[in-house]
């Protein structure tokens, strides 16, 4: 399917069982996600990330409202639950089968997002292991200096901000000589299709999941 409709039916489908409690709904979702997480063949640590980490969240919402709430709802608490591994997986399924230039490219030209927007998050993205290495950077010259810059040490935040201007204005000047100039018509390297079977496929498994939801209590 299209990179972006892929992502329109995911935010569609999260934001309709935002305002829905069917519990077999979201487990029926869930192992839909899964499913296409392992077609996606993710490393073993990866796949424990996607099924741990996420129990958490769930599992604080389910002692909340299970525990502390008026009516001890355990079922609404279980949908809440559910939800959060529905919106993981799902989520997981679309940027493990599909690469962030893709994506940018196909937001681009099919969804016509604008090209400074695009590029300008595939940028923030890429940057992200150069942001890591630069605060291990910062901890360790502030350790030099015998001050010790924690995870919550406004200081840290402040340096890591200022390194972040930096790259920003770097990456501008890299973009323009590049050639890229704003509100300009501008020709593609490799063309995102958008064809008839990606639209009946979206209409498909959108349509599929309107009927699950109706046919299910």
């Amino acid at each position: 399917m299209n990179p972006s409709l892929k992502l329109l039916l995911v935010l569609l489908l999260s934001l309709e069982i935002s305002f829905t409690q069917k519990l077999v709904v979201n487990l029926l979702l869930i192992a839909v996600g899964l499913g296409l997480v392992i077609t996606t063949r993710p490393g073993l640590l990866t796949l424990l990330r996607l099924l741990v980490v996420p129990a958490i969240p769930a599992a604080t919402l389910s002692i909340t409202i299970g525990l502390f709430t008026p009516g001890h709802d355990w079922f609404f608490a279980a949908v809440l639950a559910s939800r959060v591994y529905v919106y993981v997986l799902l989520g997981s399924a679309v940027t493990l089968s599909t690469p962030p230039l893709r994506l940018a490219r196909s937001l681009e030209q099919n969804a016509h997002l604008p090209a400074k927007f695009a590029y300008g998050t595939l940028a923030a993205i890429n940057l992200l292991p150069r942001i890591i290495t630069a605060v291990k950077t910062i901890k360790a010259a502030g350790q030099m200096r015998g001050v010790t810059l924690s995870f919550w040490s406004p200081r840290l935040y402040f340096k890591a901000i200022l390194s972040a201007i930096t790259w920003s204005e770097q990456l501008a000047q890299a973009m323009e000589s590049h050639g890229f100039v704003e509100n300009q018509p501008r020709t593609v390297a490799q063309p995102i299709p958008l064809s008839k079977i990606d639209w009946l496929r979206f209409v498909g498994s959108f349509g599929l999941a309107q009927v699950v939801l109706i046919a299910f209590p």
